[in-house]
Formats: structure tokens, C-alpha cells, sequence
């Protein structure tokens, strides 16, 4: 059993709004779903967010933005399109000063949000609990009504569908005496029914569905996005907080995963290769181990990952620019071990999770660094800067890996690969079709794994690699087509400056020539190949 927090379900209802009188419901019932704010529950605050439709971000209008208003902000817009700022602890300002205090928050609060897909959303300023939670429950709120009423004008339906298998996030579990255990939670995708068999991969095992309720009353089916508490046969309870149950044989347990993979803004620090990030995937926060690449084209669908591609390998993840759905258009700075990157950048990363994660496909994905501290500071423009915002990046799961032993059987299969550049000299000329060059390799390397490679003489001349000469790191490059006659000329010139003491050509006949040669070496090949 897990000592995460866990979260607390309300709901009330409120009358149709004429927006939406022409549906045919007889009421509207609202599901709060309350995520605990402080920035030290974050795993459990990124766990709610994904199954909510509208976001209700609560401030306290005296201290205003702080560390977990700036992380839920952008959580928010990771996992909703809909938002309304509640400014709470009203009454903790002096009633003089009250309105131009709710004013001045309300107007850095829109600054805020103008750089975010929320730009413009409502503020509204309450006072939930009057003197605290230790006020006696006769005390009543101040303007709750106007929150309501601003909640019913941005009301909307949500777009539900009962079809494909069943996918349900259990968020508490507990037994009743006589009639087994309960789960409650809410509904993900596809639909149950009472008498059907469903699975808790967690424990491995499936249990038949006894009976079902939502908001105490009885009902024979639920389907994606219910709220719902689901009676199944016996088990212990104590096992299980949080998890995710599906329709048998719904849910893979998956050791390494490829994302989509977008960064976050506001985090300030390089996603490198090879850093292990805390991911939130379903209901579970794993550390995994990062592998940044991308390609320049777009995939040829969405939500998809082609394996018969190339891509290029990347020390760090691009940054973002814009809004948390877009991907940015930034150059990566030039190496030489990759190419210098431009334009619409699609960018991946490759997750290796410590341990198996129980999760489905296309399920969201947030990468973040759980173990610094974050805070804020304001910028001269009174726009939120989060310094040192924990959420580095999210993404969506495209691709994965079930296969305990995936650096054998699912690596291999990807593609990533490094754009290397060597450069040497032509040292002289042994005939019109044959160089002898130098500097492209070290005494040590062997040379055998180069031969047959193309290279590029800065005269122009294309030629290909034969062989060692000597046992020094020269080497020998045929020109298929010979070599053009003012080349010649100049390596014969060269020839005739004379020796040095030790019988080598000094460093301005030899570099006068360069010798170029570009290849991939793809990361994962077991191999290691060189491909041009």
C-alpha cells in the first residue's frame, strides 16, 4: 500500500444554463476533484490533473503566486483546455484595502496567463472558509455564489464515448464485510458493466464486477469519464491505493517506452541525455533513464512512431517556444557528433524505466525533477519566471517495450543515430588515382572498420578509403575518377618543397589538401557500423 496522498472526491448540482438548455438535461452535477496544492504532493496533484475537463486554480489572494500555483499553471496546461482562477482568503484582508488588493493580484495574475493557453481566463475572489478551518459552520462564505455563477456561464459538455476496452484510474480501495471491495475512481476509456470480468494488473489477477455505484445510487453500467465506485470479489484492499484496472489483457507492463516528447519553458535546466527524470505515467511516478533524438519531417500520422526511420541522436532536448502544446523551431548549437538542426523540430525521447510500469498506449507522459527545490521569482514584467521549475517536459507514449531484456531485443530496432565528421590531409599524391593521406585516424584505430567509406578532398574529388599505409594511422584513398589535373599539379608542387629533418612534409605542403569524411553511427546497433 502506497502512503501517497490520496484524492478527495465532492460533487454537487447546478441548474441547466441557457448555453446549454437545448441538450435536454434536467441538471448539471459537477465532480470536484480536490488535488492537495503544495508542492511537496506534486506526484499526487500530476495524478488528478489528467482526469479532469475543467481546471479551478485556487491562489491565496495573500501571498499569490507560489511554488505549487506556478507548477499546477503548468500542469494544467499539459492536461486541460479550461481554466477558472479562484482567489481565496479574502477575508484575511483588511476590508479597506480589500478591493484595490483582489485588483492588483487579479491584474499580475492575467500578465501571467497571457504567455498561457489560459490567456484571459476569469478570476474570481472568494472567501471559501471564513476564519479558517477552525471557524464554527456558522460562518458563512463571501461570494461563493459569484464563483458558482461564473462555473455555470463557462459550463460545456465533454466530449465521452463508451467504445474501445475499458481503462478505469482507482484512486482509493476499501472492503465491505459480506460483499467484497471496493474500488472508486473514474473512467478512462470504453465502458463495464455489472457481471463483467475485469483485471488489476497490479496484483495480476481479474475479479468479476458485483455491482456499481455512482453517487450512492445503484447502476449497471459506467462508461469514460463516470466517477464511480465499482464492488468487485474479495481481495485485500490494503494492497492497493492508487492503480489503474482495465478489461482483461488491456494493460501492458512496460520496461522502456518512446514519447513524443515536448520541453517545458519554464524549466531552466539542459534535459541532457543520459539524466534520469521522475515520469508520471497513468498513476504511477517511476525514475527512468533519457535518451533525447528527433527528425526534421513530421511522422506521417499523429500519435504514431515509424521504426523504418532514421533519427538524429541529440545531446539535449531542443527548447520549447509558445504555448505547452506546440513544439519549438530552435537550432540545437553545431557538433561534431550531430548536425545542426532547423525549422519544425519533432523530437523524441527514449525512456528506460528502473522498473516495469503498468500503463497504455498514448497515455500522457510528464518528466520531471522531483528532487530540487523550486521556487520563483518575479520578472520585471510581473510575469511568473519559474527558475527552477521541477516539470522539465511531457509527451505522449507511442511506442514501448514489454521485454525485460529490451536492450537486446527492442534497442536495436531504433534507428538513432550520430552524424560524425573526421577530417584529415592529403600527405602526397602515388599516382593520378591514388592519395596517401593522414589525420583522419589515431595509430590505434583500426582502420579496417572504414574501408569502402566515401570521403571528399577540398579540391572536390570524391574518393574511397582502401586501406592503411604503414602502421602510423595513414592511409590510402583511390579516386574513382582520377584526379583533376590542377590537383595533381599542386600535389606534385608540393612534393618537390623538400623533406623535413625527419623526412616528412612540412605542415603547409600537407594541409593544402583536406581530406572530409562524414558517416552515422547508429547508438543502439550492437555493431556499431559505420553508414554513409
Amino acid at each position: 500500500m502506497t502512503d501517497t496522498p490520496i484524492l478527495r472526491f465532492s460533487s454537487f448540482s447546478l441548474p441547466v444554463p441557457t448555453h446549454l438548455s437545448d441538450r435536454g438535461y434536467e441538471a448539471v452535477q459537477i465532480t470536484l476533484v480536490d488535488c492537495p496544492g503544495h508542492a511537496s504532493l506534486i506526484r499526487t496533484i500530476m495524478g488528478g490533473a489528467q482526469i479532469i475537463d475543467l481546471m479551478l486554480l485556487v491562489v491565496d489572494v495573500t501571498k499569490g503566486i507560489q511554488t505549487q500555483t506556478a507548477e499546477c499553471l503548468v500542469i494544467g496546461e499539459i492536461t486541460c483546455d479550461h481554466m477558472i482562477v479562484v482567489l481565496n482568503k479574502t477575508d484575511l484582508v483588511e476590508p479597506s484595502k480589500r478591493e484595490n488588493h483582489i485588483s492588483k493580484v487579479t491584474k499580475k495574475l492575467h500578465l501571467t496567463l497571457e504567455a498561457t493557453k489560459f490567456a484571459g481566463a476569469p478570476v474570481v475572489a472568494v472567501a471559501a472558509k471564513p476564519g479558517g478551518p477552525d471557524a464554527p459552520e456558522s460562518e458563512q462564505s463571501i461570494d461563493l455564489h459569484a464563483l458558482v455563477e461564473v462555473l455555470s456561464r463557462h459550463l460545456f459538455v465533454p466530449q465521452r464515448s463508451g467504445e474501445g476496452s475499458f481503462l478505469y484510474a482507482v484512486d482509493h480501495c476499501f472492503p465491505i464485510r459480506g460483499q467484497g471491495t471496493v474500488m472508486t475512481g473514474t473512467v478512462l476509456r470504453g465502458s463495464v458493466q455489472v457481471n463483467d470480468t475485469v483485471e488489476i494488473p497490479f496484483l495480476k489477477t481479474t475479479k468479476k464486477v458485483k455491482s456499481m455505484q455512482m453517487f450512492h445510487q445503484p447502476v449497471q453500467q459506467a462508461s469514460q469519464g463516470d466517477r464511480v465506485g465499482i464492488c468487485v470479489t474479495q481481495f485485500d484492499a490494503k494492497l492497493v491505493e492508487r492503480c489503474l484496472v482495465c478489461a482483461p489483457g488491456g494493460l501492458p507492463s512496460i520496461t522502456a517506452g518512446i514519447i513524443q516528447v515536448y520541453k517545458i519553458p519554464y524549466h531552466k535546466s539542459p534535459c541532457t541525455t543520459g539524466s534520469k527524470f521522475h515520469i508520471t505515467i497513468g498513476h504511477e511516478t517511476v525514475m527512468a533513464k533519457t535518451t533525447f533524438f528527433g527528425c526534421e519531417q513530421p511522422p506521417s500520422s499523429a500519435n504514431t512512431f515509424d521504426v523504418s526511420r532514421s533519427y538524429l541522436f541529440q545531446e539535449q532536448m531542443l527548447e520549447s517556444a509558445g504555448k505547452l502544446t506546440k513544439a519549438s523551431s530552435v537550432a540545437q548549437p553545431s557538433s561534431v557528433e550531430s548536425s545542426v538542426v532547423s525549422g519544425s523540430q519533432t523530437q523524441y525521447a527514449l525512456l528506460e524505466f528502473e522498473k516495469p510500469v503498468i500503463c497504455a498506449a498514448n497515455s500522457l507522459v510528464i518528466g520531471a525533477r522531483l528532487d530540487i527545490d523550486a521556487y520563483i521569482q518575479y520578472c520585471v514584467c510581473l510575469c511568473v519566471c519559474v527558475n527552477t521549475c521541477r516539470i522539465a517536459f511531457h509527451g505522449v507514449l507511442l511506442h514501448s517495450s514489454e521485454d525485460l531484456e529490451y536492450q537486446k531485443s527492442f534497442l536495436p530496432q531504433l534507428k538513432v543515430y550520430k552524424l560524425k565528421t573526421k577530417e584529415g590531409v592529403v600527405e602526397r599524391i602515388q599516382d593520378e588515382r591514388t592519395v596517401i593521406g593522414r589525420g583522419l585516424f589515431k595509430r590505434e584505430t583500426k582502420i579496417q572498420s572504414f574501408l569502402g567509406l566515401t570521403v571528399k578532398l577540398s579540391s572536390g574529388e570524391l574518393g574511397i578509403i582502401e586501406g592503411a599505409f604503414g602502421t602510423s594511422g595513414k592511409f590510402r584513398v583511390n579516386i574513382p575518377d582520377g584526379l583533376r589535373m590542377e590537383t595533381q599539379d599542386l600535389l606534385q608542387s608540393s612534393k618537390k618543397k623538400g623533406k623535413t629533418k625527419e623526412g616528412e612534409t612540412s605542415e603547409s605542403e600537407h594541409s593544402s589538401i583536406k581530406i572530409t569524411m562524414t558517416f552515422r553511427r547508429y547508438v543502439f546497433d550492437p555493431e556499431k557500423k559505420l553508414v554513409q
